[in-house]
């Protein structure tokens, strides 16, 4: 797979790892420089542009120097409100303390100067490691000035945290493949390489200011765009364009009224909806209230991401096709295994020295690789390795 990234031109190679597994590493979408779209994949990487030989993407970043701090350990997460980072945030608050760390966690409503507020805490309160999950990429540079000057290393968490050398290291899933398997996904269901079409696409993806939204975007694009182009997909609507298509917060009822709108102004003549293209659950949540309320037509294929219970509600009854499954349990325990090794003063894991530049330079990172949940596998995927039970889905 090839992508480009802005600025530069980078080429990963795909390795296929064990489900949910953070083992291997893969191929991954390079990130914008700041948060603009990054543009069309690339044809092929000068020599000259190449990544050293040295830096290979299985590679161990050298540890960062132990810091002063002690055994405490900042967790900053954007919300309560999705449920993603509920489990995000509890789960590795339970294996650091099972490490015998200890550790605030502080939720930020996803207010900004909250969150900014929280963090000073940290700072000041002897965290020795901040995990920071940003609500916005750029809104933290002044206060991670801070933790520079005292030594604290920062290690972004599943979101990239931009423009700021205090950043030490990333972890999260790869964010490109995201939107790949999404994009992949519709192109199968609806057969874009066998039927004639055409079919009708309409797009619904993240927060402006999350960096990773650009990723699950272009990662999907980058797949339909050709069908796109041939007339194969049509985007009745217009609204193609990142930011067009962008949902502030990640927001249901953002979502919802967008596709609202949309069914209302180009679809009222019985025209059917072939695909729908939502980055994460939440908007996708929010284009199948606008569906159940004002659509007509056959419905159809809508994807999603993080597997909320209510989404995999949702595909059990037919109304969200599939999911991408993160399994944050995982990344937790990487993320513990990083601030480990980070407070005794060791080598710490990564597997992608490569790819993600913050505007200051490339932050090592460790990718997890995700797989989708359908109506075909979520069992396997979901209660049989315990995730949920079958009650939490009834």
């Amino acid at each position: 797979m090839k992508k480009k990234l802005l600025g530069a031109v980078l080429s990963v190679a795909m390795v296929a790892t064990l489900l949910a597994g953070c083992g291997g590493s893969a191929d991954t979408g390079a990130a914008p420089a700041a948060p603009a779209a990054p543009a069309a994949p690339a044809a092929e990487a000068p020599a000259e542009e190449a990544a050293p030989a040295e830096e290979k993407a299985d590679d161990a970043a050298p540890a960062a120097e132990a810091p002063a701090g002690g055994m405490k350990v900042g967790v900053a997460m954007p919300t309560k409100d999705l449920q993603r980072w509920n489990q995000d945030g509890s789960n590795m608050e339970k294996e650091l303390k099972d490490a015998g760390y200890e550790v605030d966690l502080q939720y930020a409503s996803n207010d900004v100067q909250t969150q900014v507020s929280q963090i000073e805490n940290m700072i000041n309160n002897g965290c020795g490691v901040l995990v920071i999950a940003a609500i916005e990429g750029d809104s933290l540079g002044t206060v991670l000035a801070s933790a520079k000057e005292k030594n604290i290393p920062v290690i972004a968490y599943d979101r990239l945290i931009m423009n700021t050398d205090a950043v030490s290291y990333y972890a999260t899933f790869d964010n490109y493949m995201v939107g790949t398997k999404q994009g992949e996904y519709i192109k199968d269901q609806i057969k874009l390489d066998s039927e004639a079409g055409p079919f009708n696409l309409e797009v619904t993806t993240g927060d402006p200011g999350d960096n990773n939204a650009r990723y699950f975007y272009q990662g999907a694009i980058d797949v339909l765009q050709p069908y796109i182009d041939e007339g194969k997909l049509v985007v009745k609507s217009g609204q193609l364009d990142f930011d067009k298509v962008a949902t502030a917060s990640w927001s249901s009822e953002n979502a919802q009224s967008r596709a609202e709108n949309i069914v209302s102004s180009d679809y009222s003549d019985g025209s059917n909806i072939d695909a729908w293209l939502c980055s994460n659950d939440s908007t996708a949540q929010g284009v199948v209230a606008a569906l159940d309320a004002n659509y007509n037509g056959e419905w159809p294929i809508i994807t999603g991401q993080d597997c909320d219970v209510v989404s995999v509600q949702n595909m059990i009854a037919g109304k969200q096709s599939m999911s991408i499954f993160k399994d944050t349990r995982t990344l937790a325990s990487q993320v513990v295994k990083m601030v480990g090794q980070i407070l005794k003063g060791e080598t710490v894991d990564v597997n992608d020295t490569e790819t993600y530049d913050n505007g200051t330079g490339v932050i090592p990172s460790y990718l997890c690789e995700p797989v989708f949940a359908d109506i075909n596998n979520y069992k396997e995927l979901l209660i049989d390795s315990g995730y949920y039970t079958e009650a939490d889905l009834q």
